[in-house]
C-alpha cells in the first residue's frame, strides 16, 4: 500500500505542476485539493478493485450479480431489461465518469465553463456544427421507440445513481484538478455521445477546400490531383457482384460551382479514424468455423474509449466493447452471430452559399422566394469571465456555420451546413437489436434502423453466414454533388431523395470466402448510385485482401497476426522508383550506408528497425517538395492524397508539379527525389541529436496513449509497436487500434480474444490503469470470458458483487 500511495502521489505531485505551468485558466484551490482527508490522496487505489461484496441501489427491481474477471471486465446478470441497463450505466460511472462527462461537455461546446475563455473558440465551433441540436432530434425518435427509451432512461438512472452518492472526496481527480463538479445525466447526453461519434466519423469533408482548389488550378488540373478513383482499386463489394434493383434517378441540373474563396475551414475531425474488419468463411478455416476480426482505429487514448463488458439477461447475453456514455454493445458477439464495423467512408457534410435579404439575416433566397430564417442565440458560460453571446441563424439546410461573426469576411461568406447527423434517427435500437440478433435476418432488421455515422457492419453467424453491410443515411446525389460548395439558392441543389436501405451495399457468402474493409471505395462503378469521399483509403485494404487470398487453413491465431501485419505496401509502391533515381555516386559513407539499408529493407515497419524510419522522413521531405504549390496560397487547401502522389511518381515523373516554384530551374521528380534524401537525413540526425537515442522505428514514430488533456504523467509515451499509417497495425503517433477483437463462432460453441491500449479504469491512482498497452503493443491477446449462465464457473473470475434493491 505505501508503495501504490508513494508512486500515485509522485504522478500527482508532477501532473499538478504540469498542470499548473499550462496556461490554462482556474486553477485548483490548492488547500482543497491536497486536503488528505477529501483531497488527491482519496484517488489512490492498493487494489485494481476495491469494491464491497454487497451493494444496495435505489431504482434497481431486483438483484443483480457482476462477475468480475483478471482484466476487470464486468460481467452483469440481471433478471430484467431495465436492471441490466441500469446496472451497465452504474458500473461505466463508476470506472469512467469524467471521461463521460468531460467528452459530452467538448462536444456541446461547453468546455470554456470548466476551463476558461481559451476554449471559447473551440466551443463556438462545436455549437456551430449543430451536435447538440441533431442529438434533440434523435431523441425525439428514440423516445417514439419504447425499447431505445427504455434503454437509456435505465442507463440514465444507473449513471445517476452512482453520480448521488459521490462528494468531494470521492470525485474522480480530474474534478478536482479542474475544480468543478459532476452533473446529474439525461437521456440528451447519451443521443449527444453518438453525435459526438458521428462528428469524429462522419464530418471529414472537403468541399471548400476542392472549390479554393478547382478555382486556383483550373479543371484539367483538379482531376489530375484529385482523381475520384483509379482502376486498380480493391473495393469493399467485390466487382463481380450485379445489383438486382431500379435505382432513383435524379438530374443533374446546369451547374457552375460557386467558386468563392474560403481561407479559413472549420476544424476537422482527424481523416485516420476508420479501421479493419475481415471475415473468413469455414471453407478457409483449419476447422470450419466462422471467424471474424474487428478493430476499431481511432485516436489513442486514457481513459480508453471503449469499455469492455458481457451483458445478460433474459433475452439476451452479449460480450463485446460499449462506449462510455451509451447501453449496449456496439462491437461484439453472443453464442449466433459476431459483428463488427469499420468506418465507411462516404460524403455526408455539404455546404450551401446562402444568400440573406439584408443584414438582418431575418430572410435567405431560395429559387424565386424568401424563405425565414431561425435565429439562436447561444450563451457561452466561460469560467471567471462575463458569458459571451454569439447568434446562430439556421436555414432550411442546417446552421449557417460560416458568416460575419465566425469565420466568415464580413458579409460576403454564409455557408450553410447539411448533414445527415442533424436528421432525426435512432440509433440506439439498432444496438438493441443487434445485441440479441440470431441469423442474418435479424442483423439486416437491425441494421435497417441505422442511419449514422455510415459504417461498413461485418457479419459472422455460428450457422456459417458471413456478410458485410454497408448502411447508413445516404442522398441521392447527382455526379459531384457536394463536391465542391453548392448554391443554396437554387432547389436543384438540394437532396433529392434518400437511397432506400434495402439498395445500400452489401456482399453475402461470396465465393472468395472471405469480406473486408478497411475504409477504401465501397465499391466500383457498376453500383449505380454517385459515391465520393474526400479521404479513402488505398492500401490496408489490399495488404488484408492479399493476405486472405494466400491465406487457407486459417486459425484465430492467423487472424490477431494479420490485424498486428506491419507490411508496408506504400514503401513497396515507392522506394523502389525513389532508389533508382538517387545519385548513389554523390554519397558519403553515412549517406551511402542509409541507402544500403534501404534496399535490404523487407518493408515490415517493425519496432526496431531504422530503415522504416529513413523511409518516412525521406518521403516526408519529398511530399513537401512537391506539393509547393500549396504553400502561402492564404486560402484553406489539402494537399493531392499520398496514393495519387505515388502514382503521379510512378507514370508522370516529369509533371510540371515536381517543379519547384521558388526556383529558376525546371526541376522533374528525381532532382526532388534526391534533395528530399539529404533533407530527410539531416532531419534524422537533428532528432538522434534533441533526443539522444537512435531513431529506430518505435522511437522516431513515439506512439503515445495520452490522457484526454494531456496531462504526461497519467499518459504513456514512447510505446514499443510497429505499424504506421496505411499500414494494417494502424499506429501512427496518437492514432491506432483502439479494439482489437477476434471471434470464432460454430454451433457447438463460441470463443472470442481480445486486448486494447488501455484499462477498464479511468483512475491514474488504480495499479491497473493502462495495464493493457504493453500486452497490445506486443499483439498479445486474452479470452474473452463468454459465460453462459450467472452460476457458470471459470478460472478466469476474480470477484463478485451483489447488488440488491434499496
Amino acid at each position: 500500500m505505501k508503495i501504490a500511495r508513494f508512486i500515485f502521489s509522485l504522478l500527482i505531485t508532477l501532473s499538478l505542476l504540469y498542470f499548473l505551468n499550462k496556461s490554462i485558466d482556474g486553477k485548483p484551490p490548492i488547500g482543497k485539493f491536497v486536503n488528505p482527508f477529501s483531497g488527491f490522496w482519496q484517488n489512490g487505489q492498493k487494489e485494481a478493485l476495491e469494491l464491497s461484496d454487497e451493494l444496495r441501489l435505489k431504482g434497481l427491481k431486483d438483484k443483480v450479480i457482476v462477475k468480475f474477471d483478471e482484466q476487470y471486465y464486468p460481467h452483469i446478470f440481471a433478471g430484467n431489461d431495465h436492471d441490466l441497463y441500469y446496472t451497465q450505466g452504474y458500473v461505466t460511472a463508476r470506472d469512467r465518469l469524467w471521461q463521460m462527462e468531460f467528452q459530452l461537455l467538448a462536444a456541446a461546446g461547453r468546455i470554456s465553463e470548466i476551463i476558461g475563455k481559451k476554449a471559447l473558440d473551440f466551443d463556438r465551433g462545436r455549437r456551430r456544427i449543430g451536435l447538440l441540436y441533431g442529438a434533440r432530434r434523435m431523441l425525439e425518435q428514440a423516445e417514439k421507440s419504447p425499447k431505445s427509451f427504455q434503454a437509456l432512461q435505465a442507463y440514465t438512472d444507473g449513471i445517476n445513481a452512482y453520480i448521488n452518492q459521490l462528494d468531494y472526496s470521492s470525485y474522480p481527480i480530474e474534478y478536482k484538478l479542474l475544480d468543478y463538479k459532476p452533473e446529474p445525466w439525461e437521456n440528451l447526453k447519451s443521443c449527444l455521445f453518438l453525435k459526438l461519434m458521428e462528428n469524429d466519423l462522419s464530418r471529414f469533408e472537403a468541399d471548400l477546400e476542392n472549390t479554393n482548389a478547382l478555382k486556383l488550378f483550373g479543371r484539367e488540373d483538379f482531376d489530375f490531383l484529385f482523381p475520384e478513383r483509379h482502376p486498380d482499386l480493391d473495393p469493399i463489394i467485390p466487382k463481380e457482384i450485379k445489383w438486382d434493383f431500379v435505382p432513383i434517378e435524379v438530374e443533374k441540373p446546369e451547374v457552375d460551382f460557386v467558386e468563392f474563396l474560403t481561407e479559413k475551414t472549420i476544424e476537422k475531425p482527424d481523416p485516420r479514424n476508420g479501421s479493419n474488419s475481415f471475415v473468413v468463411s469455414g471453407k478457409k478455416t483449419a476447422n470450419g468455423k466462422v471467424i471474424l476480426a474487428n478493430e476499431m482505429d481511432l485516436q489513442l487514448r486514457l481513459p480508453s474509449v471503449w469499455y469492455i463488458l458481457q451483458l445478460h439477461a433474459p433475452d439476451i447475453n452479449v460480450f463485446g466493447s460499449s462506449m462510455p456514455g451509451a447501453p449496449g454493445v456496439i462491437a461484439g458477439f453472443n453464442d449466433s452471430i459476431a459483428w463488427g464495423e469499420t468506418n465507411a467512408k462516404r460524403d455526408v457534410v455539404d455546404w450551401y452559399y446562402t444568400e440573406f435579404k439584408n443584414s438582418r439575416r431575418e430572410e435567405y433566397k431560395y429559387d424565386d422566394k424568401w424563405l425565414k430564417t431561425q435565429k439562436i442565440v447561444e450563451e457561452f458560460k466561460i469560467k471567471g469571465e462575463m458569458p459571451f453571446y454569439d447568434t446562430i441563424v439556421y436555414t432550411h439546410y442546417g446552421p449557417v456555420t460560416y458568416d460575419r461573426n465566425f469565420l466568415g469576411d464580413g458579409d460576403r461568406i454564409n455557408y450553410s451546413m447539411k448533414w445527415t447527423a442533424h436528421e432525426g434517427s435512432d440509433e440506439y435500437l439498432t444496438f438493441y437489436e443487434l445485441n440479441r440478433a440470431r441469423n442474418y435476418d435479424d442483423f439486416v432488421k437491425a441494421t435497417d434502423y441505422y442511419d449514422g455515422p455510415p459504417q461498413n457492419f461485418s457479419f459472422a453467424s455460428a450457422s456459417g453466414e458471413i456478410a458485410i453491410r454497408i448502411n447508413g443515411k445516404f442522398p441521392v446525389k447527382w455526379q459531384e454533388q457536394g463536391k465542391f460548395l453548392l448554391d443554396g439558392r437554387k432547389s436543384s441543389h438540394e437532396w433529392q431523395a434518400i437511397i432506400p436501405k434495402s439498395q445500400n451495399m452489401v456482399v453475402r457468402n461470396p465465393e472468395s470466402g472471405f469480406v473486408s474493409s478497411a475504409n477504401q471505395h465501397p465499391a466500383d462503378i457498376s453500383y449505380p448510385y454517385y459515391t465520393f469521399d474526400a479521404y479513402y483509403e488505398y492500401y490496408r485494404n489490399r495488404r488484408i485482401n492479399d493476405r486472405l487470398k494466400s491465406l487457407g487453413n486459417i486459425r484465430p491465431a492467423d487472424m490477431m497476426r494479420l490485424q498486428n501485419d506491419n507490411y508496408n505496401y506504400r514503401a513497396l509502391e515507392s522506394l523502389p522508383v525513389m532508389l533508382d533515381s538517387l545519385d548513389t555516386a554523390k554519397l558519403n559513407n553515412t549517406q551511402l550506408k542509409a541507402f544500403m539499408m534501404l534496399r535490404k529493407w523487407d518493408y515490415f515497419n517493425s519496432p526496431d528497425q531504422i530503415a522504416p524510419s529513413i523511409y518516412q522522413a525521406w518521403w516526408d521531405a519529398f511530399y513537401a517538395l512537391v506539393w509547393d504549390e500549396f504553400e502561402d496560397k492564404k486560402v484553406s487547401l489539402i494537399k493531392p492524397n499520398v496514393y495519387n502522389t505515388i502514382y503521379i511518381l510512378n507514370n508522370y515523373p516529369d509533371n510540371k508539379y515536381f517543379d519547384k516554384v521558388n526556383t529558376t530551374k525546371v526541376e522533374d521528380s528525381k532532382d526532388l527525389i534526391n534533395e528530399a534524401f539529404y533533407i530527410g537525413l539531416d532531419s534524422l540526425d537533428a532528432w538522434k541529436t534533441r533526443n539522444e537515442k537512435d531513431y529506430v522505428w518505435f522511437e522516431y514514430k513515439n506512439t503515445s496513449v495520452n490522457h484526454i488533456l494531456d496531462l504526461k504523467p497519467f499518459s504513456r509515451g514512447g510505446v514499443k509497436v510497429g505499424g504506421g499509417k496505411n499500414i494494417v497495425n494502424a499506429t501512427s503517433a496518437k492514432h491506432g487500434p483502439s479494439w482489437r477483437m477476434i471471434v470464432e463462432l460454430g454451433k457447438d460453441k463460441v470463443q472470442g480474444w481480445g486486448v486494447y491500449p488501455g484499462s477498464q479504469t479511468g483512475n491514474p491512482g488504480n495499479p491497473a490503469y493502462g495495464q493493457l498497452i504493453d500486452p497490445w503493443a506486443k499483439g498479445e491477446y486474452f479470452p474473452l470470458i463468454f459465460l453462459k449462465s450467472v452460476n457458470e464457473a471459470h478460472n478466469s473470475l476474480i470477484f463478485t458483487q451483489t447488488i440488491s434493491p434499496k
